[in-house]
């Protein structure tokens, strides 16, 4: 777990202090100033509230549960070798977890076959001081009563307000390496022989996944317990390499929104003979980093354009393509589960906002992390139309083509543009009506500087289409 001081406290966001309270098991800290926040903070950790600026507070947190270990500061130099033990209790005497325990993997693996994904209240990144991930330090052995905890579909558990003790770390740890393998729910599992799981495999966090910015297929290595009562799989206690490198040296690199970017440049070969693809790919190009906007009216044609393009660029191998379906007919489902690539998250229309903005985050994140290693990511989205617009912008400005690196290129379905797309295609519904495909509005439709993708021999030939369109 991270070394957490009062300076990174103190430039840390008001966002950030919020989720370290909320992993610390503080009562009534959204009402605090940011000041008291921090005073709080300290002194649930074990520290002094007027110890100097630069003093270190240690804070270990488990990746099973989210129980945590305070150590006092100096302990790592020999002052006191066992951490404080503590228990956090919630505001109706049951205490609070965060993380996943691997006792609980068998209810995320069946969250990752009907690809529900765990509702969580966070956004953001953590600040950059916690990036370590937040393994335990030692062990411990949750006594879980009568009345213990409700686990959600998630993984998350309360344990009814039962002590958990936090002991030394064990003399058994071992470093393992193997290939990342991420859940819906955000967290995860180190293949130790990929693909095929195993017994062997080692859980992941979704606090590690978020602070070291995994993604599925890295390689990663770092100590391993062996699994505690009631637990099924082994934990990781912390990353140590990503991809043969130091973890430290990865996390640390520029951050996503700061890397320099450009128009996309490398148009997506569609290669098919459907209409509609045919229609998009030669008058309405994308590239590797455009924000698409499918856009029309109810039976326009929207979902099954964004089915067949799906199926086009899934075809592509250097390209990850991932689903998101938040906010589509029950009807849809199965057709989107036939076809050629299959959905990360499925949530229908009776789902909350809330929860279709976490799964469309949480992919979005994803692709980010791809982009930023130099990987071209493409995230689907059906729909954007009932996300908040703030939300809505926000995952469709994530697309973008790194300049000498990777690329994410975001596709969403919509009722009307959201403003900054770089490529809307128009749907009519009246000609998908009476069956004309494609069912394309030329004249709604465009890609902002088509000629650096088609060049400008093809860039005249779509002004002249898109004339023809407007003036007929």
């Amino acid at each position: 777990m991270s070394v957490i001081s009062r300076s990174a406290l103190e430039s840390s966001s008001l966002a950030d202090l919020h989720e370290i309270a909320s992993e610390l098991g503080l009562d009534g800290y959204r009402r605090l100033r940011k000041a008291d926040l921090m005073l709080s903070i300290i002194e649930r950790q074990g520290g002094d509230p007027d110890a100097a600026p630069d003093e270190d507070v240690v804070v270990a947190a488990t990746t099973n549960g989210d129980t945590e270990a305070v150590a006092e500061p100096g302990a790592e130099d020999g002052a006191d070798d066992k951490p404080a033990r503590r228990s956090r209790r919630g505001g109706r005497g049951r205490s609070r977890t965060r993380d996943r325990d691997p006792g609980d993997t068998e209810d995320e693996q069946e969250a990752a076959a009907d690809a529900t994904p765990a509702v969580s209240a966070r956004s953001g990144r953590p600040p950059r001081s916690a990036r370590e991930n937040d393994a335990p330090r030692g062990d411990r052995e949750p006594r879980e009563r009568d009345r213990g905890g409700e686990r959600d579909r998630g993984g998350d558990r309360d344990r009814g307000g039962d002590r958990e003790r936090v002991a030394a770390p064990s003399a058994e740890d071992k470093d393992v390496t193997g290939t990342v393998e991420l859940l819906p729910n955000g967290s995860g599992f180190l293949r130790v022989a990929p693909p095929e799981p195993s017994d062997d495999d080692v859980y992941i966090s979704a606090a590690q996944v978020r602070r070291c910015e995994l993604v599925s297929g890295d390689e990663v290595g770092g100590p391993v317990r062996a699994p505690r009562r009631s637990e099924r799989y082994p934990s990781l206690i912390r990353v140590d390499t990503i991809n043969g490198r130091s973890a430290d040296e990865v996390s640390e690199g520029t951050k996503y929104d700061d890397l320099p970017c450009s128009y996309a440049t490398e148009r997506m070969a569609l290669d098919s003979e459907d209409a509609t693809l045919k229609a998009i790919e030669w008058l309405t190009p994308l590239g590797r980093g455009s924000r698409v906007a499918i856009v029309g009216g109810a039976r326009s044609g929207k979902t099954e354009a964004l089915r067949r393009l799906a199926g086009a660029l899934s075809r592509q191998p250097e390209l990850e393509c991932s689903v998101v379906l938040a906010g589509v007919r029950p009807e849809e489902l199965q057709d989107w589960k036939s076809g050629a690539l299959q959905p990360v998250c499925e949530l229908t229309l009776s789902a909350a906002a809330e929860a279709h903005g976490q799964a469309i985050e949480r992919t979005i994140e994803t692709g980010r992390r791809v982009a930023a290693r130099g990987g071209h990511a493409v995230v689907l989205i059906d729909t954007l139309e009932y996300v908040p617009a703030p939300l809505a912008r926000r995952a469709l400005a994530a697309a973008r083509n790194i300049v000498d690196g990777g690329s994410l290129t975001v596709v969403a379905t919509a009722r009307a543009p959201l403003g900054g797309e770089t490529t809307v295609i128009a749907l009519d519904a009246d000609l998908a009506g009476s069956g004309r495909i494609p069912a394309l509005d030329l004249a709604a439709s465009g890609t902002v500087r088509p000629e650096l993708l088609v060049g400008e021999k093809g860039a005249k030939a779509i002004a002249e289409a898109r004339a023809t369109a407007i003036s007929g």
